[in-house]
């Protein structure tokens, strides 16, 4: 299905610095868009890219280029030059720092939007890193019971969600959690306790649809060729009604041996649709930046061989050892690499 939005960003030129990741007047957020019109095309392989990072590096100095040296946007790079048609942006609830919180967020969807990009919001349900390794429930919200935190996650989904809706921005996929094998909000939200945790995937579900009624929503788990989070996460919420449209996984192989993992992942997937009855997307992929031939290598193999509704690759702009040592964007010195090339070559 195509989505026709007419778009009447202007460009916001102010001479101010950026101070925070907030101010809407900052040409480095919002860099000159013209007024234009633009297809969206919903429903095709989603080939993607988390940018969340991005204003962040703008801020900090960091540029972009074609693989002949002209200097670009970002995402337009990456849509122009990489294949992408869809931009992942994660949301933190109240960052120390205010990079990735909603009013970042709603500036990156802006660019992503007037570039014709899908989009999906990832929402950690945290102040910060949500992963395997944390799933601290936010400050404002360590002190509310289960009634209570139920409520601060709707009105926290509605919040962001309206301020795209808004703009005329239209969310194709959104992400209750991110990464939670083992459930989210610690401790309520714990997958030790099922039923509270399907509870709040519920209330973000709920939520989401009210604003997009024909969102996909997405509970996203790490390491997808390990069948035993499938069934921790996804059995909780077929043994206890919870709602959503989508499993999303996670994969990070190592250069050596990615088609195994791969194809463990492959078989896991296909054994998830049938057991589960949702489709799949891989909503983080990603390999060491050095690696791109490999890296290149596996991604078509995914695009040919996985039944997947598309592939996510985390943070490809970021340099070699950002944020203390992220090494698999697929950029090398802010030029792609050959890592995504099977995003223009591919018949997906």
């Amino acid at each position: 299905m195509k989505l026709s939005n007419i778009l009447t960003t202007a460009a916001l030129l102010s001479a101010s610095a950026l101070g925070t990741a907030c101010h809407e007047d900052s040409p480095i957020t919002n860099p000159p868009v013209e007024k234009t019109t633009v297809e969206i095309e919903r429903g095709a392989y989603a080939r993607g890219a988390d940018v969340s990072w991005l204003t962040q590096l703008e801020n900090e100095g960091y540029t972009f280029s074609s693989t002949d040296g002209t200097q670009m946007e970002c995402m337009k790079l990456l849509r122009d030059d990489c294949g992408v048609n869809a931009i992942r942006l994660r949301v933190w609830v109240n960052p120390a720092d205010g990079w990735c919180n909603a009013d970042d967020v709603v500036l990156k969807a802006r660019r992503a939007n007037a570039l014709g990009l899908r989009l999906m919001i990832d929402f950690h349900m945290s102040d910060t890193w949500a992963d395997p390794g944390q799933q601290a429930t936010p400050a404002a919200w360590a002190d509310m019971d289960l009634t209570e935190l139920t409520a601060a996650v709707k009105a926290h989904v509605t919040d962001v969600l309206s301020r795209l809706e808004v703009e005329g921005i239209e969310a194709e996929w959104v992400q209750i959690g991110n990464e939670t094998r083992q459930g989210f909000l610690y401790p309520l939200g714990s997958i030790d306790n099922p039923a509270n945790f399907t509870q709040l995937v519920n209330a973000g579900y709920e939520a989401t649809k009210a604003i997009f009624p024909d969102c996909s929503v997405i509970v996203h788990i790490d390491s997808g060729d390990n069948w035993y989070l499938y069934e921790t996460i996804f059995g909780a919420l077929k043994s206890n009604s919870g709602k959503y449209d989508m499993i999303g996984l996670s994969i990070y192989p190592e250069a050596a041996s990615w088609q195994s993992t791969i194809d463990q992942m492959i078989t896991n997937v296909k054994k998830a649709k049938t057991e589960y009855g949702k489709e799949v997307m891989l909503c983080e992929v990603g390999m060491v930046y050095t690696e791109a031939d490999a890296c290149a290598s596996m991604i078509s193999y995914l695009m040919a061989n996985a039944d997947l509704e598309g592939i996510f690759y985390w943070e490809p702009e970021a340099p070699a050892g950002y944020n203390g040592g992220y090494n698999k964007g697929c950029f090398d010195n802010g030029t792609p690499t050959a890592a995504l090339s099977p995003f223009t070559t591919s018949s997906n």
